[in-house]
């Protein structure tokens, strides 16, 4: 055997993540943009009265996902989405306090086919990018923090609020510029806010790259996680949009989605889990509108910036030639903060403030609960695909069920990269993710041959084609999501063959990661 070919198969099978002398420019650039704590309703394209023209437009331009999944909570989402592994087999199913384990991230992969790999947001852990194939990384270590201020108190402001006031020691938020650290990072300028700001360090980037190279950016964004916080002008496109109340908005979000084609017409609306909105109090019902009035300004501001990275994508002529996909990492969240909301009003930087759970549910239309939960509700996702020179059928849904999983195989099937078996030393689990590229290009023939697996504390479920065995609590459910997709009808004690064993298939999973009841 030539020499050569010999010593091209030793490096090709002991993959270190070097990067090749050139790639062709013609290799399309990528974006993955990542918002946090968004429901399934929350874009107009996918059936909300929020002012969002940017994403609208990949999603009409582009294909939209109506099946796509998270895995229900921030840090294990983000996990599986960078790395094409399920959270339990990273090790960040339970904390994200370690290195990712047995994965190549999105930054390696890429970094190996000669891109440049940016990356700008929150990450949700304690590694710095930088170490994982990142070229360049700025944003929030961290998970949450205060949109306007992350650090310290500023002189002739109020207090930022912050989830570390009450600890002690104090925790503060980690910030990184550059791949510098910063704990507690307190922004000098008073026109900061994350979702500016994150769409600040990409656009810098962007303005710099070779001209010859392409490049990957992960844009993970905060927003519209709590704290609610957005400009007042933002805000005042709202103040008196949600005044009729909850169960108004959700009927009306509903019909959309029947309508722009996201559901089936005969689709029901499962049983609202809100309270009575005319039960409420005057006051409650201000308190209320301006809650999600404020939730409704972070995403017009988010697409507000989505479409800055549009704008610069075409000054530079390079739009057509991106594959840039947008999604969510959780539904929308229930979860409240139970910390002093501080002095300010709902909206601003003294004051941190939850959506809650009667507007969540109104976000996760038409499903039930919420993130952490393992329902529909918890861990569907909206998911587009915008890619102007290789997407000719504008504005098809694909009802395909997907996973976070499938982006990082879907990614490299569309750079033709190769996936190795060791990186650094280290053995690299192969991805149980499927492309889903053909689906990109217009090819909905293909039927998902494996099932789909979720855990997160009290939350599991394993779904295989139109069946979901689903539990919260140990208490297992069973929904034909064919005939039921916003689970009503549980079928456990009829359909009993079935539930056995699926519940037999997820603990074969399960057992791999010693995952035990809770």
């Amino acid at each position: 055997m030539n020499f050569r070919i010999i010593i091209f198969l030793i490096l090709l099978t002991n993959f270190v993540g070097c990067k090749p002398i050139s790639v062709p420019k013609t290799s399309p650039n990528v974006i993955l943009i990542l918002v946090d704590d968004m429901g399934f309703s929350d874009l107009g394209a996918y059936g909300s009265e929020i002012e969002t023209p940017n994403i609208d437009r990949m999603a009409f331009e582009g294909v939209r996902f109506s099946n796509a999944y998270n895995t229900s909570k921030c840090f294990p989402s983000r996990a599986a989405l960078i790395t094409g592994l399920y959270s339990q087999q990273t090790g960040y199913h339970e904390s994200f306090d370690q290195p990712m384990r047995n994965a190549i991230t999105l930054g390696e992969l890429f970094q190996s086919e000669g891109y440049i790999t940016l990356w700008s947001g929150k990450h949700h852990s304690t590694e710095n990018p930088i170490d994982r194939g990142f070229d360049h990384y700025s944003g929030l270590l961290d998970g949450a923090s205060n949109h306007f201020n992350p650090g310290l108190q500023r002189e002739g402001e109020g207090m930022p609020a912050q989830k570390w006031l009450d600890k002690n020691p104090v925790d503060y938020r980690n910030w990184v510029i550059e791949g510098e650290i910063f704990s507690p990072y307190t922004p000098k300028s008073k026109d900061f806010y994350t979702t500016d700001i994150f769409t600040d360090y990409a656009l810098n980037w962007m303005r710099k790259l070779e001209e010859k190279k392409p490049f990957f950016l992960y844009l993970s964004f905060t927003a519209p996680h709590d704290p609610l916080m957005a400009w007042p002008e933002d805000i005042e496109k709202y103040k008196d949009r949600y005044n009729e109340g909850y169960d108004e908005i959700r009927k009306a979000r509903f019909e959309k989605q029947k309508k722009l084609g996201i559901l089936p017409e005969n689709t029901l609306l499962s049983q609202a889990e809100h309270a009575d909105w005319d039960s409420l109090s005057e006051e409650k019902k201000i308190e209320e509108s301006r809650t999600i009035a404020v939730y409704a300004a972070m995403i017009d501001r988010l697409d507000q910036n989505i479409g800055r990275i549009i704008k610069t994508l075409e000054s530079k002529g390079e739009l057509d030639n991106t594959l840039i996909l947008f999604t969510s990492d959780n539904g929308g969240s229930s979860e409240v903060v139970n910390i002093p909301n501080g002095t300010g009003e709902i909206g601003e930087m003294t004051n941190w403030k939850s959506l809650g759970k009667n507007w969540a549910n109104v976000s996760n239309t038409p499903y039930r609960e919420f993130k952490n939960w393992s329902h529909e509700g918890g861990i569907k996702t909206p998911l587009i695909a915008f890619w102007p020179e290789k997407i000719k059928k504008k504005g098809v849904v694909s009802h395909k069920p997907i996973h976070f999983i499938d982006v990082l195989p879907t990614l490299q099937e569309v750079i033709g990269a190769y996936y190795p078996k060791k990186l650094n030393g280290n053995n690299i689990l192969p991805s149980p993710g499927k492309s889903f590229l053909p689906q990109i290009l217009g090819n909905n023939s293909t039927k998902r041959e494996t099932m789909i697996f979720w855990q997160w504390k009290n939350g599991k479920a394993v779904r295989e084609g139109n069946w979901k065995l689903v539990a919260y609590n140990n208490i297992w459910e069973l929904y034909n999501l064919e005939n039921d997709p916003v689970e009503e009808i549980n079928l456990i004690e009829t359909e009993t063959e079935i539930a056995t064993q699926l519940k037999l298939n997820y603990e074969d999973w399960a057992n791999q990661f010693e995952i035990s009841d809770n």
